[in-house]
């Protein structure tokens, strides 16, 4: 893959999660993942994310949110409800999300979002 391309990856990916945990990403990479960092860093961040003229962030970030809710995927859940948080959704426009996506993808995986994204936004001093 191109430079360029890694280049405007990791840039989108240091604004949508963060340069602590993007940080943290790059020092636990192995011989082993390195493939796979670069594939994400790559793909992800630089072929998608950057597509901004058709979805911003704001609405990237509520697919995202509404797909790993149906996944169960809750690491990546609080991971991208801060990031939800830095693209500018509110703490209710990320519970409708959830909310919206019980009736599609069933009531169990957003039950388990909804307790992954209230303890985000606690930690983060969104809600009480």
């Amino acid at each position: 893959m191109s430079d360029n391309l890694h280049d405007a990856g990791m840039k989108v990916r240091r604004e949508v999660l963060g340069d602590a945990h993007v940080d943290r990403a790059v020092a636990g990479t192995t011989e082993f993942s390195a493939p796979f960092q670069e594939f994400i860093t790559n793909m992800a961040w630089g072929s998608v994310w950057t597509r901004e003229e058709q979805l911003g962030r704001r609405e990237r970030s509520m697919i995202t949110l509404a797909v790993l809710t149906t996944l169960r995927a809750e690491d990546e859940l609080a991971m991208h409800v801060r990031a939800a948080l830095r693209n500018g959704l509110t703490a209710e426009e990320i519970r409708e999300v959830i909310l919206h996506t019980a009736v599609y993808a069933g009531v169990p995986q957003a039950n388990t979002a909804i307790a992954a994204a209230q303890q985000v936004l606690r930690d983060e001093g969104v809600i009480e």
